[in-house]
């Protein structure tokens, strides 16, 4: 069941999205009715509401649609709360705000995934900062890096630094610590999360030294810490103290209820 604004969703109410990727969202993954950074999750929402559309976005709302739409779930689920303008005309964006608010429910795989081989792809995510709707760049860049027999990419900025991945950041483990690239991307919860609880420092990681890393790993909410075994052609450890560290800290936050 898909709804908008806590009604089931017409095939009128997500066409306008379909067609223009216009629209913000979040994911949160729930389990036993709790979301790890959930105040962060819906923070985010009102912040992208105010770039996207310039209008503002009632949370206590948010959250009761959300546990409308849970009504009847059982076990983990993740659920996707997007923000869009069913009347969106693409000739007059400058008129959509009034948007509403979309959830869709799925459930969620198991936590910890296997790790993942990523692919170094030049890309940068248009408005980096918002968590929007347009996904066709990233997914292109996802495509590339499947078809050259990977299982996923991570974008390199035009200053040949290392950004982000696809649909998640990205963190690397050196003698340093826990580094996180200095770069325009996406702030994610689960590394906000995980930065206020392991020691790390941010700063611009070129491709090559991204690849001298002891151990890299992937960060969102739906896959939680993920291990690389590979940037390219260069392997890396799928297992390190601090990889253990960071899914512990992860995996212990209690959450917060709806």
């Amino acid at each position: 069941m898909t709804t908008l604004n806590g009604q089931p969703a017409s095939l009128e109410d997500v066409l306008p999205l379909a067609l223009t990727s216009y629209g913000h969202f979040t994911s949160v993954r729930v389990e036993d009715g709790r979301i790890r950074g959930l105040s962060l999750h819906l923070e985010r929402l009102v912040r992208d509401s105010r770039a996207v559309f310039g209008s503002d976005l009632d949370t206590g709302r948010v959250r009761d649609l959300v546990a409308r739409a849970l009504d009847g779930h059982s076990g983990p689920c993740v659920v996707r709360i997007t923000v869009h303008d069913p009347t969106l005309d693409i000739g007059r964006p400058a008129d959509a705000g009034r948007p509403g608010v979309l959830v869709t429910v799925r459930a969620a795989g198991a936590i910890p995934l296997p790790p993942l081989r990523a692919k170094s792809v030049p890309y940068q995510r248009d408005l980096p900062q918002v968590k929007h709707c347009g996904l066709f760049g990233a997914l292109h860049a996802r495509r590339v890096a499947q078809l050259a027999g990977y299982d996923d990419a991570l974008f390199v900025g035009p200053d040949g630094h290392v950004s982000e991945g696809t649909t998640w950041n990205v963190g690397f483990i050196s003698d340093e610590g826990v580094v996180w690239p200095e770069a325009p991307v996406l702030p994610g919860v689960t590394m906000a999360l995980l930065r206020q609880h392991v020691e790390h420092r941010v700063v611009p990681i070129t491709l090559s030294r991204a690849k001298t890393a002891q151990a890299a790993f992937a960060t969102n909410t739906a896959i939680g810490v993920r291990a690389l075994t590979a940037v390219d052609d260069t392997p890396m450890a799928d297992e390190h103290p601090l990889l253990d560290r960071l899914r512990e800290a992860y995996l212990s936050l209690p959450g917060e209820r709806l």
